[in-house]
């Protein structure tokens, strides 16, 4: 499961067991913009977590007790863990298991806890920075502008949401889309689940959550997936995925719209919207027996269809590359460089990606880290990167004209920042950080596209 949100603040959260980590950890981050949380007795609230950078503390006393929902804590928000007590100063933290990826000593000192959670604010924030809006989806092409119509038709209905398309198109950006474009639901939680990646034995723990004393370690009640999108989405991602006892235990919530945890008798109410997403073809599953036809039946209720990246045609394939392109050059170091090349965004338009969005954007990422770190558009290292990507057309293979007509990207450009401006109320701030960049490369984009023509005629928004 997984939640993507900005991140404003931190919070410290503490399993301290039998130690005293909560005392000397909120010593330690006195000086800091901390929130230190005591996480062993209260119930964490998943908007919150969601809303906030977040960084778990550990004492390995706990294992038993809390490990499980620190690790999905780990897989659903991103969130580090530092496990204290997992090494000593004559120990080998090689010998640990790998999910010990930050460790301290039981005594540690505040310089080193201070230094690892720095260390990993910046790791989590350049996670959040680099993670485009949910509100923007390139839509130049005739098929996306379409799906963002149908978006648009049935966000504010409450009915389930079956969102098809091929890995790696953006399924869970439209399934936030909806979210967000819900009238009563976007208050709540986005709560994502992947189910191809549900642990054997763990899916009544982690959908249903557990009372406390219900099992050995269930020291604090725990809410599970569907308790946890209460008021908000959920969003299944994968649902082809599921066991048919799994598909068995959903479709009863969606009929009674309650859940009972384990070790518990008292149902609970849950009031959420289901968007599930696929690339596999359900009917198909359900003449072959795999998937229940009744459930199919439930979630198809509105179904979506998410178009391949080649079937969107090079415009969006290129403004897409280049934001992903931006967003990892970063702000500071695209303020001092000229204009994307022209022959770097004809050569991924020319270029095939099995993989679709995914795979164009590792491609950017890469291309973005490079230019980042060289500072300039080296043609010799780009192009080495990109004959390891992608298979690119020949001129045999297509008779088709010049792959990208300038004025028809300088238009989609265009397009791209109207749109984002229209979104954020025309305040550059605002739509300067939605788009990842800086006011400053903002502006002159503005100026170059004849957006804007006087500074003035912005500086109300701002």
């Amino acid at each position: 499961m997984r939640i993507t949100t900005p991140i404003d603040e931190l919070d410290l959260y503490i399993w301290e067991g039998k130690t005293d980590i909560v005392e000397r950890a909120a010593r330690c981050m006195a000086s800091l913009d901390v929130d230190v949380i005591r996480a062993d007795d209260i119930a964490i609230s998943p908007q919150r977590i969601a809303a906030r950078a977040s960084i778990a503390v550990v004492s390995v006393s706990v294992i038993d007790t809390g490990a499980l929902v620190l690790r999905e804590w780990q897989a659903t928000y991103g969130m580090p863990v530092i496990w204290v007590g997992a090494v000593t100063r004559d120990n080998d933290p090689a010998t640990y298991p790998a999910e010990y990826s930050y460790i301290l000593p039981l005594d540690f000192t505040c310089a080193e806890l201070r230094g690892l959670v720095s260390k990993l604010m910046i790791q989590v924030r350049a996670h959040s920075a680099q993670t485009p809006s949910a509100d923007v989806l390139i839509a130049e092409s005739e098929s996306m502008r379409a799906l963002l119509g149908e978006i648009d038709t049935f966000a504010d209905c409450e009915t389930s949401v079956l969102v098809h398309g091929e890995t790696g198109t953006g399924k869970e950006r439209v399934a936030e889309l909806l979210h967000r474009k819900h009238s009563r639901y976007s208050q709540g939680p986005f709560v994502a689940v992947n189910c191809g990646a549900i642990p054997d034995g763990l899916f009544e723990s982690l959908f249903f959550g557990y009372a406390k004393g219900a099992f050995t370690g269930a020291v604090v009640a725990h809410k599970g997936y569907f308790e946890q999108a209460d008021g908000g989405t959920l969003f299944l991602d994968e649902i082809g995925d599921l066991p048919l006892y799994q598909q068995v235990k959903l479709l009863r919530v969606l009929e009674d719209g309650a859940v009972t945890r384990i070790g518990s008798i008292t149902p609970v109410k849950v009031d959420f919207r289901l968007v599930a997403a696929t690339n596999r073809r359900l009917p198909q599953l359900v003449k072959d027996g795999t998937f229940r036809a009744d459930l199919y039946y439930r979630l198809a209720v509105v179904e979506l269809i998410v178009p391949s990246l080649e079937d969107r045609g090079v415009v969006d394939k290129i403004v897409l590359f280049k934001t992903f392109v931006e967003i990892a050059v970063g702000e500071q170091r695209l303020a001092a460089l000229p204009e994307m090349p022209y022959w770097l965004a004809e050569s991924v338009a020319a270029m095939r990606f099995p993989g679709n969005v995914r795979e164009l954007r590792n491609l950017a990422e890469r291309i973005g880290v490079t230019v980042r770190q060289t500072g300039n558009w080296d043609a010799r290292r780009l192009r080495l990167l990109l004959a390891g990507a992608g298979a690119v057309r020949t001129a045999q293979e297509t008779s088709a004209p010049p792959i990208v007509d300038r004025s028809k990207w300088d238009m989609a450009e265009r397009s791209r920042l109207i749109a984002a401006l229209d979104q954020n109320g025309w305040r550059r701030k605002d739509t300067a950080q939605q788009l990842g960049i800086s006011r400053k490369v903002l502006w002159e984009k503005l100026r170059k596209y004849q957006i804007v023509e006087e500074e003035s005629e912005m500086l109300d928004k701002d």
